[in-house]
Order: structure tokens, then C-alpha cells, then sequence
């Protein structure tokens, strides 16, 4: 196959994607579902290999290696969907004028191009950043699963939803293990303090050490001689420690840095209509680097549902992304938690149903109706019919 795919009428029919993440695969799937010949591109910067990323949160008590979560290599899946994979290829640049894609292999020209570059996990602004590491791809676990392994002191910063995961799962092998926000209580984007209390307490009972309302102030390398053998931790109180490995799991900011340099709308993602088309009407946007309506979607259920909408786009059948009422699981065994709806706002009226082991709790708005829902412990079995009742 040419880097030039040509229609009868001489236009160039090629659909070219960038990234080689989850939503570049899903789409592709779709893509071949719906479409057996339609020709296809994917550009990445590393080899394009298919894992599941939600496994990152999970490797300490899985004790699965970088190496083992690959499903399928990049050839492999390249094969299978019969598609044109160029791996190991940085992109350059855009030129939406001409319909072509700048990268460090030459130039390719599409007919429509998707845009699936992802997100990057972010670190604070502190002397000693570059201490800090991240999980927040295959690579990133690979550059640090030797100190991962022998790492008995692990401090990290963020107590988000992969911030609890990622401390529940490293405590669960008997690592010393700090857990570092500024906000009050875990979870505090997604829940009241009184909802994440119970994975509070089953945190520390894993021995789990909460410092929260507090952030790091800097981090120093212990020899800066000899990199990754651990450093100094000084938190915004003054508490100073010895950790052998800080991880930033404080979020993740979209890479709209190609779709900035081709002129596209850019607020904190990539902008996108309904049909998750960009400024430019032949360049489109999909998964952690898009948004859409206002949103950014870090989660895989919106992925699933635009690849399927955006195939059906891209081949000439424009679909509109609509999404119901959706589950976030925050995967924390000792107390696994499910929302859905909306779990954050003042005006909300709470009831509460709680035992020993879980809870059941409903937002209600000021009409009473049921706007959002938690359930956690051993109450998950009630996440579905409450899920039903959302408006959609």
C-alpha cells in the first residue's frame, strides 16, 4: 500500500491515525467491523503493541511485568486489521492545507485524519520534578520496573482515583507506602469526604500512611551521583523522608501540542464537535486528547462509544457521540467503590444506606430526583439497577 490511497475520482481516500493507545485501536476495530477494505494508516511513536492500560494500577499484586501485558505486538495487530502500521515514527507536524502529515519517516497524505495522541501524566511545578515518576503507559512501567520491584519505600502524590489504586495495590505486597494530596479526603474530585471515608480507613488498615491537605514542597536526589537510588522528600509542612520511589498520579493533560501547531481549537483538549470533528472539517479527535462538549472523557466506556460513532463518521455516515449515564470503578479490593451520575455539588441531598461492610448512597436533586449514586464494600450487586434510573 502507497502512502497515497487514491479513489476512483483521484481523491485520496485514506484514513490515517496518530497514536497507537486504546482509542486507536478501538477505532480501527470499528473501522474493520464496518469496513474490510477501507484503506488505513496508523502512525506511532513507539511499536503500536496492544495492552491494557487499567492493568498499570495493578502490576505489584499481579506481579506482571512490562513485557508480559502485552496482548498483541504492534505487527501482529497490524496484520490481523490489515492496516499499514509505521512504528517508531514521531510526527512532525500537520499541514491541514495540504492534507499531509510531517513525521521523521517523510510525508504522508490523508484524506481524513484522526488525532488519538493521548495524555500525559502530569507533575508538579517543585525543585526535583524530574525525580518524579510516572505509570502512565507500557514504556513508562518498563523505564521503571527494576526500581519498582526493589522499591520498599514508595511515596505517592495524588490520592485521585489511580492514586488510591496504585497505594492499595503497592501496600498490599508489605511496601511502605505514603499516600500525598492536598485535598482533604481521597477521592476528592469525585466524592464527598463522608462517601470516601470507608476506602480511608481501609487504606490505613493496609498500612497505607495518609498526609493529606499537604503537597511536596521538593525532592532531592539522596546521591546524586548514583540516579534511581532513592531521594528526599520534603512536604509542604516541613515533614522531610527518605522514599525510594515518588510516582505523580496527581492527573493527566491532553498532548494537543501537533493540533495547536496546525492552528486547530485547543482549549484543555483537542475541541470537537457532537461528531467529534475538530476545527478543521477532514481532521477528527478521539479518547484522552479530545474534548468534547466541554468535557475531557479519561475513561474507557466514552473511548468505546466515540470509536464506534466516529467509524460510522468517518465513512460516510455522520454519528453523533451520545453517552448515557456511565460507572466509574475505582478498582480498591479491600473497599471497591462504583459511581455514576453527578456524585459532586452542593445542591445535592445525600441518603445513605450503610452496614458494616458497603454502602449505598443516592443524590438527589431539589425535585428529589435521582441525579448520581456510590455504592461501595460489598453493595457493588446495586450498582446496575440504580444505573437504570439515571436520567438519560
Amino acid at each position: 500500500m502507497s502512502n497515497l490511497e487514491l479513489s476512483a475520482s483521484g481523491v485520496n481516500r485514506e484514513i490515517l491515525v496518530i497514536g497507537s493507545g486504546f482509542a486507536a485501536q478501538q477505532l480501527i476495530k470499528s473501522l474493520r467491523k464496518l469496513d474490510a477494505h477501507q484503506p488505513i494508516r496508523l502512525i506511532t511513536a513507539d511499536s503500536g503493541d496492544e495492552y491494557n492500560k487499567p492493568d498499570l494500577s495493578h502490576v505489584v499484586s499481579r506481579g506482571c511485568s512490562a513485557a508480559a501485558m502485552t496482548r498483541q505486538s504492534g505487527s501482529e495487530f497490524a496484520e490481523q486489521q490489515r492496516i499499514t502500521l509505521v512504528p517508531h515514527c514521531p510526527v512532525l507536524g500537520i499541514d491541514p492545507a495540504r492534507r499531509t502529515v510531517l513525521t521523521a519517516q517523510g510525508e504522508f497524505a490523508y484524506g481524513q485524519l484522526v488525532l488519538a495522541t493521548g495524555a500525559s501524566a502530569l507533575r508538579p511545578p517543585i525543585p526535583g520534578a524530574e525525580q518524579l515518576v510516572t505509570l502512565n503507559s507500557q514504556q513508562e512501567y518498563a523505564a521503571v520496573e527494576e526500581r519498582l520491584q526493589h522499591a520498599q519505600r514508595i511515596l505517592v502524590l495524588g490520592a485521585g482515583l489511580i492514586g488510591c489504586e496504585l497505594a492499595m495495590d503497592m501496600a498490599s505486597s508489605g511496601r511502605q507506602v505514603t499516600l500525598v494530596d492536598l485535598a482533604s479526603s481521597p477521592l476528592s474530585a469525585l466524592l464527598p469526604a463522608m462517601l470516601s471515608h470507608p476506602l480511608h480507613q481501609a487504606l490505613q488498615a493496609q498500612g497505607v500512611k495518609l498526609q493529606l491537605g499537604l503537597g511536596i514542597r521538593d525532592i532531592a536526589a539522596l546521591d546524586p551521583q548514583q540516579p534511581g537510588t532513592g531521594c528526599r522528600v520534603t512536604l509542604s509542612d516541613g515533614q522531610v523522608s527518605e522514599q525510594d520511589l515518588v510516582i505523580s498520579a496527581i492527573g493527566l493533560k491532553p498532548n494537543t501540542q501537533l493540533a495547536q501547531a496546525a492552528g486547530l481549537s485547543v482549549g484543555r483538549g483537542i475541541q470537537v464537535d457532537a461528531g467529534l470533528r475538530s476545527s478543521d472539517p477532514h481532521i477528527y479527535a478521539l479518547g484522552d486528547c479530545a474534548e468534547w462538549q466541554g468535557q475531557l472523557l479519561p475513561f474507557l466506556q466514552p473511548i468505546l462509544l466515540g470509536a464506534n460513532a466516529l467509524a460510522k463518521t468517518l465513512l460516510g455516515a455522520p454519528t453523533a457521540l451520545t453517552l448515557p449515564p456511565m460507572l466509574v470503578k475505582v478498582k480498591t479490593p479491600l473497599y471497591p467503590l462504583q459511581l455514576a451520575g453527578r456524585t459532586r455539588g452542593e445542591d445535592l441531598t445525600w441518603q445513605c444506606h450503610w452496614n458494616q461492610q458497603g454502602l449505598v448512597a443516592e443524590a438527589r436533586g431539589e425535585n428529589g430526583e435521582l441525579c448520581g449514586f456510590v455504592v461501595g464494600g460489598d453493595q457493588m450487586s446495586a450498582a446496575f439497577p440504580l444505573l437504570r434510573q439515571l436520567p438519560r
